[in-house]
């Protein structure tokens, strides 16, 4: 298998990442090719499309041996199910597949073509090894079955972030870091409203409680004033 790419986005630590890709659509992230791989010629008729498949590696989560069996997190730590049944990155083969949307084709930049993606759920640095368009007419399946991972579709957090901290977030980012807020970044099976969590985001460090479903940013710092 060849790298052939890598994601650079918003997230340059594995907490906060939206759990499955296209939950937080407004995130933003550009796909980065290669040297080998830089050539404008390989992504000529890609605008086209409004979608595209990733298929990369989880690369912050390889390790020797497998297990048939799982813990995911969204069903508390506890419960287990089978490994293929889940996108748990603890696999025999640590790759992953995300849809992402097409939003830029920048064929000529100083790192050669760059595209421009919504809604990854990718860390920033991720290695890619294949791009492929997504085909409405064959890919969608909107009467699919979702299995236990359905029973937590659509929940949310109500988020609480004043507007004296909200205003230290570049304004572009505001509504996707909201995103992923509301999308409850702790482990399932962590429910402490005294504890208070650290979240990288795009160069800043949001700080935030969560008690009775609602999620409170209590301090936003620049990662460069940090230091």
């Amino acid at each position: 298998m060849k790298v052939i790419a890598r994601l650079y986005g918003e997230f340059d630590e594995k907490f906060g990442i939206p759990r499955q890709s296209g939950l937080v659509p407004q995130t933003r992230a550009q796909i980065v090719f290669e040297p080998a791989y830089r050539d404008e010629n390989a992504l000529r008729g890609i605008e086209g499309y409004s979608h595209l498949w990733l298929i990369w590696a989880f690369s912050e989560s390889a390790r020797e041996g497998w297990s048939p069996t799982v813990r995911p997190p969204r069903l508390g730590g506890n419960a287990r199910v089978g490994g293929f049944a889940t996108r748990s990155p603890f696999r025999p083969n640590p790759m992953g597949l995300s849809c992402v949307t097409l939003e830029d084709v920048r064929l000529r930049t100083p790192q050669g073509p760059v595209l421009v993606v919504g809604g990854a759920d990718l860390m920033s640095g991720t290695p890619i090894y294949d791009i492929k368009p997504y085909l409405p007419h064959v890919d969608s399946h909107p009467d699919a079955r979702g299995g236990f991972a359905a029973e937590r579709a659509g929940y949310a957090l109500t988020v609480d972030f004043p507007a004296a901290l909200e205003e230290k977030i570049d304004a572009h980012r505001r509504q996707a870091l909201r995103g992923v807020l509301a999308g409850d970044p702790r482990p399932a099976y962590q429910d402490d409203p005294a504890r208070v969590y650290g979240l990288r985001f795009a160069g800043d460090h949001i700080r935030f409680t969560v008690e009775n479903g609602v999620l409170r940013v209590v301090d936003v710092t620049n990662e460069k004033s940090e230091r």
